[in-house]
């Protein structure tokens, strides 16, 4: 079976784009013109010294003579250096030339093991981490109130996007299956009671039996009419009115009573009476089968009320309209906790020693752990992008990115040779 090879693509361009490049390259030329005019000059040079010592010019043409051959040599010597790292010089294949397009992905290989031994180290990493103290710079980031509010508001968006992204039904299935139906299988009457015994314990339901011994009182004196029809309703036939009249006002009279005195009276016998019933019933829920089974039964009825399913099967739409109203809204409640939050969690690693020391061990560690299991994937960024790089793309945006500094060694080729040629004919006139 044929074996593809990835397409080859170029490389990224430098910085500024076109406009950028065209300067780089402007600049290039330019020095490439400098260090051209230096070898032409030293050749003029030469060839004014040599025609002037065949004339019988004095000895001192012969010193400028050696320092301008030495200069033209250097100045040739360093241009086929520097041009063979990119092209073959003359187009003539010699070997050892045009290093860059032919060694492009051993030196890819090459720049990846480097980094990755000399950056991605996990004692390098820790190193930098704990010198850098990410945690005190972010917690004095986050203290200032534009910069909460910048990151509440990228939260946001995250956050509408993520909401928009699901499917309704996908996440209406999921709460229905994985939450709704394990809070539905699971027995209600020993958890409730539990809760139940809780409050009882505390004390805090007399509110709600004060709320309860308030609103009888208050039917029952507000009517009176009723109470008089139900007693005289159930009086026999032969009664005289005016008995069942005042038999009706006795019996509203005590039943009144009886209530202002529930009401005002904490310690009253049937308030006691409810506490002991209502104490009893929490702990039947947790401990009798017949309670907790009877339990069950009202939980069945409550959940499979077409109500109670109409408010499950629309949970998640009502969620969603309320998460992406607030997350919208700059000013709603949510989008201001979430940016206090956030103020207060910046102060605190600013303030707080141990908090900070204890989030620098926690980004320190996620770091390292990453370079220790994933370093080797990270350098094969470097090495896979430059296998697919275009060679002779790599070698011209290669020198046009150092190609100008590069034309210096040229430069300097001719006057280190030249002052060497001067030095070596000086040592050989003075010698012999």
């Amino acid at each position: 079976m044929e074996q593809l090879t990835p397409a080859k693509v170029t490389p990224a361009d430098p910085p500024g784009g076109a406009a950028g490049e065209a300067e780089k390259r402007r600049a290039l030329r330019k020095m490439k013109l400098v260090a051209l005019s230096f070898l032409l000059g030293a050749t003029l040079v030469f060839l004014l010294t040599s025609w002037a010592q065949s004339a019988g010019w004095p000895g001192w043409v012969g010193y400028v003579r050696a320092a301008a051959e030495a200069g033209m040599v250097g100045a040739l010597a360093d241009w086929f250096a520097v041009t063979a790292l990119f092209r073959h010089p003359l187009g003539l294949k010699i070997p050892h030339t045009a290093i860059i397009p032919n060694k492009k992905d051993a030196l890819g290989n090459s720049l990846g093991e480097f980094v990755g031994s000399n950056f991605l180290s996990e004692e390098v990493i820790r190193d930098k981490i704990r010198r850098v103290e990410i945690a005190r710079r972010l917690g004095g980031w986050l203290s200032q109130e534009e910069n909460a509010e910048r990151v509440t508001s990228e939260v946001a968006t995250m956050v509408r996007a993520a909401v928009k992204v699901l499917r309704d039904e996908d996440v209406q299935a999921i709460m229905e299956q994985a939450v709704a139906r394990r809070i539905i299988d699971k027995p209600w009457g020993p958890p409730l009671g539990k809760i139940l015994q809780g409050v009882f314990a505390d004390g805090a339901h007399h509110k709600l039996v004060d709320l309860m011994c308030d609103r009888a009182y208050e039917w029952v004196r507000d009517n009176h009419t009723a109470m008089l029809r139900v007693v005289s309703d159930r009086a026999p036939s032969w009664s005289p009115k005016f008995v069942d009249e005042m038999l009706a006002d006795k019996v509203y009279g005590e039943v009144l009573s009886f209530a202002w005195a529930v009401k005002t009276d904490v310690n009253h016998p049937m308030r006691l009476a409810l506490d002991k019933f209502l104490g009893e019933f929490a702990q039947d829920l947790q401990t009798d089968p017949d309670v907790m089974a009877r339990a069950e039964q009202v939980k069945g009825q409550i959940v499979h009320h077409e109500e109670v399913q109409r408010l499950i099967g629309s949970a998640w739409s009502t969620a969603k309209e309320m998460l992406l109203t607030a997350a919208e809204d700059p000013s709603s409640e949510l989008r201001r906790r979430v940016r206090l939050g956030l103020m207060s969690l910046g102060s605190r690693l600013v303030s707080d020693d141990q908090l900070r020391a204890k989030a620098d061990g926690w980004v320190e560690g996620a770091a390292a752990y990453l370079v220790k299991n994933y370093s080797g994937e990270i350098t094969t960024i470097i090495t896979d992008t430059v296998e697919r790089w275009d060679a002779e793309e790599t070698s011209r945006k290669i020198e046009l990115q150092v190609g100008r500094d590069l034309q210096f060694i040229r430069i300097n080729g001719t006057v280190v040779g030249a002052l060497a040629g001067l030095v070596i004919y000086a040592v050989a006139e003075l010698l012999f």
